[in-house]
């Protein structure tokens, strides 16, 4: 029987990439995202797609109970809907903050309480949340999003052992570089941001260094991530973390390994300085 995947934030990037490899590979895929006209091309492989904003409640709800009428159960929720808010934090209001933790956090904790019942009905099951190795370490005028995927790897530990009873996993997936728009949302928000503020200086330097990563793109290709999801889906006992992708295991071992100083030494190589 044919796994039923419901994901968010599939619109782009590694959700949009892993939908359509899922859907060609005959699982039961249900796309979501605020941009349905984005979502055509996992329809044209197979899958299915519908419009949910995880802001929105009215959207959860009706979104999971339209999967269960048409499937019967949810085997997998792979809560991948988020983006980055970069700035200075003294130059990014608490209200586009609150935005932040709203989508990649109590939107996270919303679809998943949405679901859990269903899944412990039938004492299986497999929720995927998309952290990131940024989860673990940190990067200039990065803090609230560093913040909300340092917040996320705590609740899926806490949320992995409430659950575990109930024969339903969690797992953290933790990609590194990976190609996607990710970049240029980066680049987007540090021009608005702390363009013209005392952080000004840094704040250059960062847009000029992922603006060099757009020309010239380093990281790997989503794909790598739809594997990885794959292999999550199709394991009996899934680790609690996956780190995937350009960068992640090495950025992760310079933090953990030489410590905090030594990794702001390497940020000060790259030209982020103050």
């Amino acid at each position: 029987m044919s796994k039923v995947i419901l994901i968010t934030g599939a619109s782009s990037g590694i959700g949009l990439v892993t939908a359509v490899y899922l859907a060609n590979k005959n699982y039961k895929v249900y796309g979501t995202a605020r941009r349905l006209n984005e979502m055509n091309p996992i329809i044209n492989a197979g899958g299915n797609a519908f419009k949910l904003d995880v802001t929105k409640e009215e959207d959860i709800i009706n979104g999971v109970n339209y999967v269960i009428e048409k499937e019967g159960r949810i085997d997998v929720l792979w809560n991948n809907a988020g983006f980055g808010l970069w700035g200075a934090v003294e130059d990014v209001s608490i209200e586009r903050a609150k935005n932040q933790f709203d989508v990649n956090l109590f939107g996270l904790v919303r679809m998943t309480q949405e679901v859990l019942p269903f899944m412990r009905d039938r004492k299986e099951g497999t929720i995927i949340n998309t952290s990131s190795v940024g989860g673990r370490i940190y990067t200039p005028l990065g803090a609230w999003y560093h913040s909300t995927k340092h917040a996320l790897e705590g609740l899926s530990d806490c949320l992995a052992f409430e659950l575990k009873k109930f024969g339903i996993n969690v797992c953290l997936l933790q990609p590194g570089m990976i190609i996607t728009e990710f970049n240029n949302v980066m680049l987007e928000n540090l021009e608005k941001n702390s363009k013209n503020s005392p952080y000004s200086k840094l704040n250059k330097a960062m847009i000029n260094g992922i603006k060099k990563n757009i020309k010239n793109p380093i990281g790997s290709h989503p794909i790598v991530v739809a594997k990885c999801v794959e292999k999550i889906m199709s394991s009996k006992r899934p680790k609690k973390r996956y780190l995937v992708g350009y960068g992640a295991r090495s950025m992760l071992l310079i933090r953990n390994w030489f410590g905090d100083r030594f990794f702001e030494f390497i940020l000060k190589l790259a030209g982020l300085k103050g």
